[in-house]
């Protein structure tokens, strides 16, 4: 505590008495007084004067206010195209599958197959639980699966399929019809179905998936309609039809990679597409199995899901 002495109105000095209180009243006054000025001196400083960045993110904010109008204009617009195409993919795939176009992602939509879709949570704790118990049995099998992969391959005479793509920029989408008893689009009966459906625009060039020698080429306006025949080492032929036009003679050394001719809708093609079959030694062999080298793994399950759901083939 302090004291000092001060002139009283009756002419008398007393000694005037200052709490310890009071001096921190005044010591937190002046903090705050000083820490108010301070902060209107930089609101201020804030409004009049501006740093590059801020001057660059003001003109960028006017320039978003201009443009955003019509930036909202066109992604209506294409919306609206976008529902317009999609309408008449439906369309498309009705009349030629009997079914609705495919999803962008087929693979991302399996839940209904496991009922999770609907499923509560205690459910689908208990499916994780089931699953991952299943998983864990499995991983002994897979794993010596792979050891006779490795060793079948690592064999001398193991010889490599054809497991190129004959098509460049193939997508999932294209995916028609695999192997197995398919609906025909001309007389409206299951029919064998010994190939996969390629849907590719007429002209599209068509690449040989393996290297090998022409052993055959048809021409004809029934049927697979242009047909060319691959034959590969190991006992493996592919065979490409509905061919437009083919730009390889009965004979040929093919290189894979090697173009062989374009799509086409010759013989009984209900829509331009490429007919692709593998065989070994006879055996009609799936070729989606032996696409997955060729495409993502995501594509490549999609692959398989619409290969073997679509239910009518396109020849």
């Amino acid at each position: 505590m302090s004291s000092q002495y001060i002139f009283d109105g009756d002419f008398r000095f007393r000694k005037d008495k200052t709490s310890v209180w009071a001096v921190v009243r005044k010591i937190l006054l002046f903090f705050l007084t000083t820490l108010s000025i301070a902060i209107l001196y930089y609101v201020i400083f804030a409004l009049v004067f501006s740093t590059e960045e801020e001057r660059g993110l003001i003109q960028e904010n006017r320039m978003y206010e201009k443009v955003f109008p019509e930036m909202n204009l066109k992604e209506k617009l294409l919306s609206d195209v976008v529902d317009g195409l999609v309408l008449k993919d439906d369309m498309i795939y009705e009349e030629i599958f009997h079914t609705s176009a495919p999803d962008m992602d087929p693979g991302s939509s399996l839940d209904f197959l496991l009922g999770l879709d609907s499923a509560e949570d205690d459910d689908i704790v208990k499916h994780s639980a089931a699953k991952l118990a299943m998983m864990g049995k499995t991983t002994g099998a897979v794993e010596e699966n792979f050891r006779e992969i490795f060793r079948i391959v690592g064999a001398e005479d193991f010889v490599t399929p054809p497991m190129a793509n004959p098509l460049n920029g193939f997508s999932f989408a294209q995916t028609g019809a695999s192997v197995g008893d398919r609906i025909n689009p001309f007389y409206k009966v299951k029919i064998r179905h010994d190939g996969l459906d390629m849907i590719a625009p007429a002209g599209e060039p068509v690449y040989a998936s393996a290297d090998g020698r022409v052993r055959e080429i048809i021409r004809s306006r029934k049927g697979l309609g242009n047909v060319v025949v691959i034959v590969h080492d190991g006992g493996y032929v592919t065979r490409y039809a509905h061919l437009a036009d083919v730009e390889v003679r009965k004979g040929r050394t093919i290189h894979k990679g090697d173009r062989i001719g374009y799509v086409g809708v010759s013989g009984n093609s209900f829509a331009p597409h490429l007919h692709y079959e593998v065989l070994r030694d006879t055996l009609v062999l799936d070729p989606v199995n032996y696409l997955f080298a060729s495409v993502t793994p995501e594509d490549y399950v999609n692959m398989l899901i619409l290969s073997a759901s679509t239910g009518q083939s396109m020849d």
